[in-house]
């Protein structure tokens, strides 16, 4: 538990401190039209979007049956503008991670049971694929349009590589409550 804590609290800091931009002006009608980029039509046109503030604000209730919820920017990272798309797993996820903030970073319990995805298409931010706590070694890489799928927690995936340039499908964050797999979209111009 204390080394989770030791890669979550220096991750969320440096979310915080390199992405904050203050309060916006923009629109809600703006946010709504960034959000719905995140993932197809099929999916952001009948989601919930909620803002990127401290209460993540509804901005646009979701259709019936339609369980995503999209958001201007990465909800963790006050400010952001990269548009994400998450299913209820990857939600799930989040408001752990809200509430792991809220309590200053004292509790992580979040158990993943089945596979989630999140959708980027416009991209992400530049992060260190290898090290959740943005540390100057590693790698670091600013991903184009991707999907990104959380698995069960303890799943193997030792089968996958682990840079963003390896060609296909790789593991960011291996070895911690933040693993994931990027499934990047779109060719690579390296």
């Amino acid at each position: 538990m204390k080394a989770i804590k030791l890669i979550l609290i220096p991750f969320l800091m440096i979310c915080f401190s390199t992405t904050y931009a203050g309060p916006s002006n923009e629109s809600a009608a703006s946010k709504i039209q960034r959000a719905m980029k995140a993932a197809p039509s099929s999916i952001s046109a009948g989601a919930e979007i909620r803002d990127v503030d401290a209460d993540w604000t509804i901005l646009r209730p979701g259709e019936p049956g339609n369980t995503w919820t999209c958001f201007p920017g990465v909800p963790v990272n006050p400010g952001d503008k990269h548009p994400m798309c998450n299913d209820e797993v990857w939600m799930a996820w989040f408001w752990d991670v809200k509430t792991l903030i809220e309590s200053k970073f004292t509790v992580w319990t979040h158990v993943t049971e089945t596979i989630g995805y999140s959708y980027m298409l416009r991209g992400d931010a530049l992060v260190n694929n290898d090290d959740a706590m943005g540390g100057p070694l590693g790698t670091w890489d600013q991903e184009g349009p991707h999907l990104m799928i959380l698995y069960p927690t303890g799943f193997d995936l030792s089968y996958l590589p682990d840079s963003p340039n390896a060609g296909g499908p790789y593991v960011m964050w291996g070895g911690g409550p933040l693993v994931h797999v990027m499934v990047p979209l779109t060719d690579r111009d390296r």
